[in-house]
């Protein structure tokens, strides 16, 4: 009785603090969980992590197995890198409508780019061409604008212009877009990203 007690009082703290992941008590011999009432009874409530669910994939041939599964090795790489461009954009983008002298934001954007390039140039060296064209499209993807144009917001349109064609020279396209509905690779992307976010790959 006094062991049944003490785990109601424990799953009433838990609810009370707003825990959510389960706890292991070495007294009780289990786990304490949060806890809600749902129609008169306290219920113990967990939250579950969304599973993307795809059908099996039924591979047309050896060459589109093999862009599958050299997506799944771009993606892992350059992915957590995109993430964190999509947050800069937003950060900068929301800092820079706070500076309204073109001057001072002109001087703090270039500033910015060549901390940006010391701390990252070393690691971008790392990324195959195949590599640096997926960053390209997931850029597109995060952000809802392709590396020329967010180049050009920031930049200006010669240095844009610039990183065009040196990207061209590489074989690849600061232009290129993200979409799904008529891309059938950039659906195979979005299948892919969708599993590794989930923990699945």
């Amino acid at each position: 009785m006094k062991k049944q007690l003490t785990l109601i009082v424990c799953c009433l703290l838990c609810s009370l603090s707003g825990w959510s992941l389960p706890y292991y008590s070495e007294q009780l011999q289990g786990y304490l969980v949060a806890t809600e009432w749902y129609k008169g009874e306290q219920i113990p409530t967990s939250e579950l992590q969304e599973v993307p669910v795809f059908p099996p994939l039924k591979f047309e041939s050896k060459k589109t197995e093999k862009f599958y599964w050299k997506t799944v090795r771009d993606v892992k790489k350059v992915y957590p890198y995109v993430k964190f461009v999509g947050q800069e954009y937003r950060r900068i983008d929301a800092l820079c409508d706070t500076i309204s002298d073109p001057k001072i934001k002109k001087k703090y954007l270039k500033e910015y780019e060549k901390q940006l390039l010391a701390e990252y140039k070393p690691i971008m060296k790392t990324f195959t061409l195949s590599q640096g064209k997926m960053m390209i499209k997931l850029i597109d993807r995060e952000c809802d604008k392709n590396s020329y144009d967010l180049i050009k917001e920031f930049r200006g349109g010669f240095v844009a212009w610039w990183w065009q064609v040196f990207a061209k020279m590489l074989g690849a396209d600061l232009k290129d877009d993200y979409d799904i509905s008529q891309k059938e690779q950039d659906k195979i992307i979005e299948r892919v990203i969708a599993l590794y976010e989930a923990g699945a790959l």
